[in-house]
């Protein structure tokens, strides 16, 4: 299982890569491991305004439908339209070519969402079993 150590995660298995006032989300090797073959993913349209914590889209695998959430408030700057026609691609790289949405946080925001870093992030996925 990869853990990068560039990212924040939630107890969601979602990770960000935070880059200033904006931030790329997707899930990460352990979700992804736990659903199972993705057949389809549903992303938010470009513009759509959220809150912290709101599902933002769904997950579908053979295994069941996941919602995605998104720990921190913002506005969707762009979606990963390759995952459409290709949902496959959260399983064989989710961290790169997986991502599923940049968005425009208000940095403020990330002093309230409760994100851990790789050491926090792998004890909480050892403690799930």
């Amino acid at each position: 299982m990869e853990i990068r150590i560039d990212l924040k995660y939630t107890k969601e298995h979602e990770w960000l890569l935070i880059e200033g006032s904006k931030a790329t989300l997707g899930i990460t090797d352990f979700a992804q491991s736990q659903l199972g073959d993705i057949v389809y993913v549903e992303l938010p349209e470009v513009g759509t305004l959220f809150e912290a914590d709101e599902a933002i889209g769904n997950i579908e695998s053979v295994k069941a439908v996941s919602e995605i959430f998104c720990p921190v408030s913002g506005e969707i700057l762009e979606i990963n339209k390759d995952l459409e026609d290709t949902p496959e691609t959260a399983n064989s790289s989710p961290y790169d070519e997986g991502w599923m949405i940049k968005v425009k946080i208000h940095p403020g925001d990330l002093n309230d969402a409760e994100l851990m870093d790789e050491e926090e992030y792998a004890e909480f996925v050892k403690a799930q079993g």
